[in-house]
């Protein structure tokens, strides 16, 4: 394996990262009471749960397209609206199967903090 020199960027690691950024988010937003499991959600009400987990990890927030991308991958049902719908213009169903696993990968995070 080669190791990426100072200018050049390790994308792998990149996409691990927003992975758990993404993951966190969601499950600190079913820690914060609310359903999150196939339900049909406007990407806004997620913007607060992402931003709180970038927070967590320390990194920038991601961009929409970056979020979007990253839930798509991990399993989540994502679609574009037209952009005089909403100012972030996704929709997002979250299979129960990634409910969960977000839910034990945030519990993960919290016990490792202590």
């Amino acid at each position: 394996m080669r190791q990426p020199t100072f200018f050049e960027k390790d994308s792998s690691a990149g996409e691990r990262d927003t992975a758990k950024i993404v993951l966190y988010a969601l499950g600190d937003f079913q820690a914060r009471g609310k359903v999150l499991a196939e339900r049909d959600l406007p990407f806004d009400r997620l913007r607060g749960a992402l931003r709180r987990a970038a927070e967590a990890f320390g990194t920038d927030e991601l961009e929409d397209e970056q979020a979007a991308s990253t839930l798509t991958s991990l399993g989540a049902n994502v679609r574009r609206v037209p952009t005089f719908v909403a100012k972030h213009p996704f929709r997002v169903v979250v299979p129960d199967s990634l409910a969960e696993r977000a839910r034990e990968f945030l519990k993960q995070e919290r016990n490792r903090e202590r």
